[in-house]
């Protein structure tokens, strides 16, 4: 991890009646000069120079303390914030609200913070004792770990056994989607098979696609190595970017994968995000997330389970798929439209469906069906509000930058 890294993801907001949103620049308000005292001394058993924080006034009886950049770098941040609670200091605000990204580029920051699913595999991996396979799961991961933004994405030349396992999948599913998907992803399936490549004997490029959706509804791709936290993942939604595996499932069963794959990612969620309706109702969930707190960012990683992974909606008086967990399983897929008896089908409502249990490894009792994705927008919106953060975001599209903005 280079400085510029390090600075980024130790930088915290602290926020009240005022909001600070200069990157890297954490900030906490006292209520008494006492307090400010005792966070001096604490400073300097810390080592921090009294010039790396600037003191004054926020009101009458404010005090607001804004550090450099520099000065709680790796764990000082921890370790200041435990002692004002050993010193009993007492800081106005409803929370520290974490660091998040304000430009498109700052993307290469928390998409190299890969928490599972990337090079390493679990035991119970299908893939686990298969060297080849480990092999090729190391390649993927070292070109999606080295990408940095504005660049191609690179292009991944996949053998004849990944091909295979592209085939029997795209082979089962395109057969299900004109009667168990939405129109939505239909019709922008049919455009991707002839501008983007999609066929059944070898597999798109992440670039390619990357392209048309930038085109079509401003969405790209980038390429990851495997499974990122909710917040970072959602993160990435808001500035309309879609981290996207390149590996591929094992061979020893096409029709199951313990992990999102390039099958997933490029049958599942790709066609949507060429439809400006859902593109935008994805981005609304990435918004809510930037600076939310840890609760929130549960509550909203449960609504997109229930939406743009395992969603619903309801054309011509018939269920259609619209969430890729289901678009890209050929046993769910058919489960969750054809069967009249153990599904449990609800109505969206953003606060059931955010606080919902749902199981991973098996078939969901319980899916959510969505009016249209417009109708899911102005929900999302609405929802958002109540995440309780003490300023809105505002998206730029030109700049592809956001900015937080006092309530």
């Amino acid at each position: 991890m280079d400085a510029g890294e390090e600075e980024a993801r130790s930088a915290y907001v602290k926020s009240t009646s005022e909001l600070d949103v200069e990157l890297s620049k954490p900030v906490f308000f006292v209520n008494s000069q006492g307090d400010v005292e005792k966070i001096h001394a604490i400073l300097r058993d810390l080592r921090i120079a009294d010039s790396d924080v600037k003191t004054e006034p926020a009101s009458a009886s404010i005090f607001k303390l804004t550090f450099k950049a520099t000065a709680l770098r790796g764990d000082k941040l921890k370790r200041f914030e435990d002692a004002l609670k050993k010193g009993k200091c007492e800081c106005i605000s409803d929370g520290i609200v974490p660091w998040f990204p304000r430009k498109i580029a700052e993307l290469d920051i928390t998409a190299s913070r890969v928490l599972s699913a990337g090079a390493e595999l679990e035991s119970d991996h299908p893939g686990f004792k298969d060297p080849n396979y480990r092999k090729r799961r190391r390649e993927f991961a070292e070109k999606a770990n080295s990408y940095k933004h504005g660049e191609p994405i690179p292009k991944m030349a996949y053998n004849e056994v990944e091909r295979g396992v592209w085939s029997t999948v795209f082979n089962k599913l395109s057969q299900l989607y004109p009667t168990h998907a939405c129109r939505e992803h239909n019709d922008a399936f049919k455009r991707m098979i002839e501008r983007c490549d999609y066929k059944n004997d070898d597999l798109p490029q992440l670039e390619t696609i990357s392209q048309y959706l930038r085109s079509t509804t401003g969405v790209r791709l980038r390429p990851v190595a495997g499974l990122l936290s909710s917040r970072d993942f959602l993160a990435g939604l808001a500035f309309k970017v879609f981290h996207s595996t390149q590996y591929i499932r094992h061979h020893a069963n096409p029709e199951y994968t313990p992990e999102p794959d390039v099958c997933h990612e490029l049958l599942g969620h790709a066609p949507l995000f060429a439809n400006q309706d859902f593109a935008d109702f994805s981005q609304e969930i990435g918004l809510a997330s930037l600076g939310a707190s840890e609760t929130f960012i549960e509550k909203l990683a449960t609504l997109y389970w229930f939406t743009i992974e395992f969603g619903l909606c309801k054309q011509d008086g018939n269920y259609k798929a619209y969430g890729a967990g289901l678009l890209s399983s050929f046993g769910e897929l058919k489960y969750s439209i054809e069967d009249a008896g153990p599904p449990d089908r609800k109505g969206f409502d953003c606060e059931e469906a955010s606080t919902t249990w749902y199981p991973i490894t098996r078939y969901q009792p319980i899916y959510f069906v969505t009016e249209s994705f417009k109708d899911a927008i102005q929900k999302m919106r609405k929802y958002a509000k109540t995440s309780g953060r003490a300023f809105t975001i505002k998206y730029n599209k030109e700049a592809e930058s956001v900015e937080a903005v006092k309530i």
